[in-house]
């Protein structure tokens, strides 16, 4: 028997074009990498909380999924609202530190998804 997921999941949606940026970048991504992210993801729903090495809190109310690819490195940044983990940023890292531009977009989601609840 399967257990319950922790945590449902969705996208962060824009409130202006409805667009889900996450699941855009998902879809530009190989099926080997799109399989290895929905690996990690549904580990994170069905195990939350946890720590390191796949969940890092980078602030209050954001995480990052820590996903290893074959040739390079993803990370999916989150937050959890209750019951629920939204997905609200992702990116493939070229450097060992989070870009700045790369948070500050994650922060400005989350401030746009707390307003719209």
């Amino acid at each position: 028997m399967n257990p319950e997921p922790r945590l449902q999941v969705r996208f962060y949606r824009t409130a202006a074009a409805g667009k889900e940026p996450v699941r855009e970048w998902l879809k530009a991504l190989t099926p080997e990498e799109r399989k290895l992210i929905g690996h990690d993801l549904k580990t994170a729903q069905y195990g939350w909380p946890l720590g390191m090495p796949l969940i890092r809190k980078l602030e209050p109310g954001l995480w990052e999924v820590r996903i290893r690819l074959d040739d390079r490195i993803a990370r999916v940044i989150i937050t959890v609202e209750g019951d629920t983990m939204v997905l609200l940023h992702s990116l493939i890292k070229k450097s060992q530190k989070l870009p700045l531009q790369d948070l500050q977009l994650a922060r400005q989601r989350l401030r746009a998804l707390r307003e719209e609840s």
